[in-house]
């Protein structure tokens, strides 16, 4: 397995590949991934975008993240925004990095390919700070959850319901840069 970072234009190439990962890995109906498709094409001209993938000796894709600097007008920005008080909104989301997207195929799991996509785009990461959004889950059990601990993310915002979704978030942030963190 190798970690690449990708450019813009590598992700789009990749974007069946990118969305059938994002679909495994989060459990979503077939047409919420095909709005997907457009949303993520787009977000690749973003201010601040970085991506990086993980990938097979034969060049599959086993998993992939990405970012971007949020800002006004960005819908998840916005939606997270409105949720907040102003003295936290200050906190967060005065030059922050989102990671948008960071999944990993479930059959390649519990490998540390999901913390090393995080440290490199961390790592490559403009912004003071960086959020990102996951489902509620056992925080024990969870994958996800438990690497976002490991990292130092702490709560900004739980049980937070996303327009077109019915499962609860938790918003989850951190200082930048990354210095140190658990692999």
């Amino acid at each position: 397995m190798r970690l690449v970072r990708w450019t813009p234009d590598d992700l789009v190439r990749r974007l069946d590949d990118v969305v059938a990962v994002y679909g495994e890995a989060m459990g979503y109906r077939t047409d919420l991934l095909e709005a997907r498709r457009g949303y993520i094409a787009t977000h690749v001209r973003r201010p601040g975008f970085r991506a990086v993938a993980s990938l097979t000796s034969e060049g599959r894709l086993a998993g992939f993240g990405y970012g971007y600097l949020g800002g006004p007008g960005q819908w998840w920005h916005d939606q997270v925004h409105r949720a907040l008080d102003a003295p936290t909104r200050q906190r967060w989301l005065t030059h922050c990095f989102e990671v948008v997207e960071l999944h990993v195929r479930p059959p390649a799991q519990g490998h540390g390919l999901g913390a090393g996509q995080l440290r490199a785009l961390l790592t490559m990461a403009e912004g003071d700070t960086t959020l990102l959004s996951t489902p509620e889950a056992d925080e024990q059990t969870s994958r996800a959850w438990r690497l976002y601990r490991r990292f130092g993310f702490v709560d900004v915002l739980r049980d937070f319901h996303f327009p077109g979704d019915e499962r609860p978030f938790g918003v989850l942030g951190r200082d930048l840069p990354l210095e140190h963190a658990a692999s």
